[in-house]
């Protein structure tokens, strides 16, 4: 047996040959027997650590006390028991108290191992209550993180377009009446944004949606602050602020009015060939035939020189000289925009646009609201199985095509936007949609396609 003095302490090391096992004691030199408890010097909110209650004999002594909120829940600032003693016995969970936040229960009394191998529980609220003989110590008065921001959007000190919604996420769901335009803020220098909190029950996201476009090339501030709680009444430790600039060159959407009730709007025929699927409404106006449904199906109403149809060609002329009226920041384009990777902006072609060699991918770059706009003077093509594919959180509702003539879109061709022709649309055998088939003057020819109406 080894002996170590320190203070009032005596540290004894004994082999026990028959079991292989290590015995480690806490003796204090005025006492024997049953544990005294540890002082609780930091009280129940957390303080320093109560001394380590002494422990009992070889057979198993009654567990001390440690200091509640202190820096060790586990019976006191020793954490090793014998026989039952302090803190954490042998598999038993070492609970860490109020300093680093961190609770849980203590180690349960163990059969004269030490109180080694044990769980840690990071991550409570505060120290824990007396642990009973031999058992567990007080457990915190939780297990969970602590509330924090894990992530905002647009990031700080980034670009965004002057449509962005502006989004946190926390690590846990929120309550949802501390979510306020109090404690969730937008501001342009000095001067407060106005727009709408909005949060769904249970989840981990809360967004601000601006009532306007924000102004074009303006710095913005965000800031959640400590008044927002989680479930169980816990705030945010500090404010959360951070900053954003509006892209010089950023687009709005096109407004599409009526016409956006529609996927499928021709100005003299709708006609389809085959087991063609649309989701949405289809109409025509001032023309009024429709063909070939069935055996192309409509999910959705179909208006044949009605009312409806007639005022929805009329919001289209209206969104068609919208878009090829922008002029903010344009980047000049020609022929096949195949292999390209575009990002929002106003796209201008003197000409004709055509995907014929590789396809075409549109990065929003993390904004789900950038803009992309393509002013095409002539015609747009696209050959047979070509992609327009969406990346970096772009949506098929923020992409417009404003062909000057007709559009024509190849057999199993996967296409995204709303295309808006001053004449005619075909889509060849197989090419699907995700988006609309705006024709002004002229048809709308369809065969065997898939046509969905964009998300907003």
């Amino acid at each position: 047996m080894k002996v170590f003095k320190s203070g009032r302490l005596i540290l004894a090391l004994v082999l026990l040959p028959a079991c292989g096992r290590q015995l480690v004691e806490f003796k204090d030199a005025s006492a024997d027997g049953p544990g005294n408890d540890g002082a609780n010097a930091g009280g129940h909110g957390g303080g320093a650590a109560g001394r380590a209650g002494t422990g009992g004999s070889a057979t198993g002594g009654v567990a001390g006390r440690g200091g509640n909120g202190g820096r060790a829940a586990s019976g006191g600032a020793g954490g090793m028991g014998l026989g039952g003693g302090s803190g954490g016995g042998l598999g038993g969970r070492t609970a860490s108290g109020g300093i680093i936040g961190a609770a849980g229960r203590g180690g349960n009394g163990g059969g004269g191992n030490l109180g080694l191998g044990g769980t840690i529980a990071v991550g409570g609220r505060g120290g824990g209550a007396a642990g009973g003989p031999g058992g567990r110590g007080g457990g915190g008065a939780g297990g969970g993180p602590l509330l924090m921001v894990v992530l905002t959007n647009p990031g700080n000190n980034t670009t965004a377009s002057i449509t962005t919604v502006v989004s946190v996420t926390f690590n846990e769901p929120l309550r949802a009446s501390t979510l306020t335009s109090n404690t969730f803020t937008l501001k342009q220098g000095l001067t407060p944004i106005a727009g709408q909190v909005n949060y769904v029950t249970g989840s981990t996201i809360v967004t601000f949606t601006p009532n306007a476009p924000l102004t074009l090339g303006l710095p913005y501030t965000a800031t959640i602050t400590t008044g927002v709680q989680d479930l169980a009444g816990t705030s945010l430790a500090m404010d959360d602020v951070w900053t954003f600039t509006t892209s010089a060159c950023g687009q709005g959407p096109v407004a599409l009015g009526a016409a956006g009730n529609f996927v499928a709007l021709a100005g003299s025929t709708v006609t389809n060939t085959g087991p063609t699927s649309v989701t949405g409404d289809l109409g025509v106006s001032p023309g009024t035939a429709v063909t070939g449904f069935p055996p192309g199906v409509v999910v959705g109403a179909q208006h044949a020189g009605d009312t409806p149809a007639s005022l929805a060609e009329g919001a289209l002329t209206t969104a068609y000289n919208d878009a090829a009226g922008r002029s903010l920041c344009p980047v000049s384009v020609a022929g096949n925009l195949g292999g390209m990777t575009l990002t929002p902006g106003l796209y201008k072609s003197t000409s004709s646009l055509d995907i014929t060699s590789g396809n075409l991918t549109l990065d929003a770059l993390g904004d789900s609201t950038g803009v992309f706009i393509f002013q095409i003077a002539s015609t747009l093509t696209t050959t047979s199985g070509r992609q327009v594919i969406l990346a970096g959180m772009a949506k098929s509702s923020n992409v417009f095509w404003q062909v000057g003539t007709s559009a024509t879109i190849g057999s199993t061709t996967a296409f995204q936007g709303t295309i808006m022709a001053d004449q005619a649309i075909t889509m060849n055998t197989g090419a699907t949609l995700n988006g609309r088939l705006l024709a002004r003057i002229a048809a709308v020819t369809l065969d065997s396609n898939t046509i969905v109406a964009p998300a907003p």
